[in-house]
């Protein structure tokens, strides 16, 4: 019994974990990957910036909210002059000069984008946040055909996940992933190739109070709104 506690609670990792492990491409010059244990703090020091630069360049208005896999500018961006934690001879903190607009929306804005089909019909009846919602619920009769939003490969099939039921995590990808959650039964197993539009399960409400697909995209290991790649219907 112990050991089967043991193999249960391993396998009960954290989504986020999770996501960032399966879209671990390498960062380039200038940027950081956050992994687990780190703080922008923490991070700040190791990069002699200051917490407010590091929060500017990357449009954080929560300094706590990073997550595990979030790739992070911890260089000024081009123009911009650089900025440090370093204190001043008469022991204030050295000013943080504010970058420019423009540099500032694109580091907030994926580098490259994805197209996606949406992954079943139904109402939208809970949108994406960024805190408490990580991604959108989309509400439809259980049965109903789940689908791939876009090609790729399965990296997860299983309910060991606590909070998502059913659920299947898609990689697209370096930098892509989606996630399917509540599913009533998965279609596809770990390490298929799927295509965008293929049946790849069915709504459901595992691990949830009304039946419903939970819905998630991520870029580079860091939540981002599905809706704004789901083409209007």
């Amino acid at each position: 019994m112990p050991e089967t506690r043991m193999i249960k609670r391993l396998a009960c990792v954290s989504l986020i974990a999770l996501l960032a492990a399966c879209g671990s491409a390498p960062v380039g010059p200038g940027f950081y990957r956050v992994e687990r244990g780190d703080t922008l703090s923490k991070i700040a020091r190791s990069h002699r910036q200051s917490v407010q630069s590091i929060a500017r360049w990357n449009n954080l208005t929560n300094p706590d909210s990073i997550e595990v896999g979030q790739v992070l500018r911890v260089e000024p961006p081009s123009g911009a002059p650089a900025t440090s934690g370093a204190v001043r001879s008469n022991g204030s903190a050295a000013a943080a000069p504010r970058p420019a607009p423009a540099d500032n929306a694109a580091s907030a804005a994926p580098a490259s984008s994805i197209s996606l089909v949406w992954p079943t019909s139904g109402n939208v009846i809970r949108g994406f946040d960024g805190g408490n919602s990580k991604g959108i619920d989309i509400s439809a009769p259980a049965g109903t055909p789940v689908v791939a939003a876009a090609a790729g490969t399965v990296v997860y099939a299983g309910n060991g996940l606590r909070g998502y039921g059913n659920l299947l995590i898609l990689k697209h990808n370096t930098e892509y992933l989606t996630a399917y959650a509540h599913n009533r039964v998965l279609l596809v197993k770990e390490g298929d190739t799927v295509a965008q539009g293929q049946k790849i399960a069915e709504v459901g409400d595992t691990d949830t109070n009304r039946v419903m697909l939970h819905f998630e995209l991520r870029y580079q290991g860091r939540s981002i709104d599905p809706s704004r790649a789901l083409p209007p219907r």
